[in-house]
């Protein structure tokens, strides 16, 4: 999970200038990483997508969805426009990896967690 991170927090550091590019107030954006784990347990990615997939491939997803959305709605829209239900102490499963504007990089050090030769 750690190398996932890390991959993560890569990807929009890279992509930080092309984000929003109207400098638009209030925006979010839901994307998936797909990542691919080799016999040697190596952590790969393999494309970010802008428009995850949210079809219905197991008994698991549809309640990994709900909350997907839910968590996302509530770290966004609901900053915005408060909500009805009372909900806050159900724990968000996000967590926050890099963020310029709040000063947070939680990427591990450049050397650290790579496979060795």
């Amino acid at each position: 999970m750690l190398r996932m991170k890390d991959l993560v927090i890569d990807c929009f550091a890279a992509g930080v200038n092309h984000f929003n590019p109207k400098n638009r107030d209030n925006v979010f954006e839901l994307m998936g990483f797909d990542f691919m784990i080799d016999e040697d347990f190596r952590v790969w990615l393999i494309e970010v997508n802008t428009n995850p997939y949210f079809g219905v491939l197991n008994d698991n997803l549809p309640k990994f969805i709900d909350n997907l959305v839910d968590d996302t709605f509530r770290l966004t829209v609901d900053k915005l426009f408060a909500r009805e239900l009372d909900d806050s102490d159900r724990k968000t499963e996000y967590e926050l990896l890099y963020s310029h504007r709040q000063g947070v990089n939680k990427r591990r050090s450049f050397n650290e967690g790579l496979y060795p030769n």
